[in-house]
């Protein structure tokens, strides 16, 4: 019973990892492809991003019950504020990867 309760205890300590590796996606492709198409408008880290209408980067990541689905959604909708863009599903995944990856845990 001992042995049960510390692996139980061990897979709760885990699930935040193995939730993040769940994310689809190549998280330095997403950097890179971030650092070429998006920071004209978004900051990547925190902070104020060059247009002042789009969040950064790591304040979409941090957003409570921001998921990578969430973030799925947000990109295939159009955006008053956002050029319109066709992001491939390679790339979306990849930018989400990025994206989810400035999650900070402990906040």
């Amino acid at each position: 019973m001992q042995a049960l309760r510390g692996t139980l205890v061990l897979l709760l300590a885990l699930a935040p990892l193995w939730a993040r590796a769940q994310e689809p996606g190549n998280t330095q492709a997403g950097r890179v492809y971030a650092h070429s198409q998006c920071t004209q408008c978004h900051a990547l880290g925190p902070g104020l991003s060059p247009h002042l209408d789009a969040p950064s980067f790591f304040a979409l990541a941090n957003t409570p019950g921001m998921t990578g689905r969430a973030l799925a959604a947000a990109l295939q909708t159009s955006h008053e504020t956002m050029p319109s863009f066709v992001l491939e599903g390679r790339d979306r995944d990849n930018i989400i990867a990025y994206i989810m990856s400035l999650r900070q845990e402990n906040r």
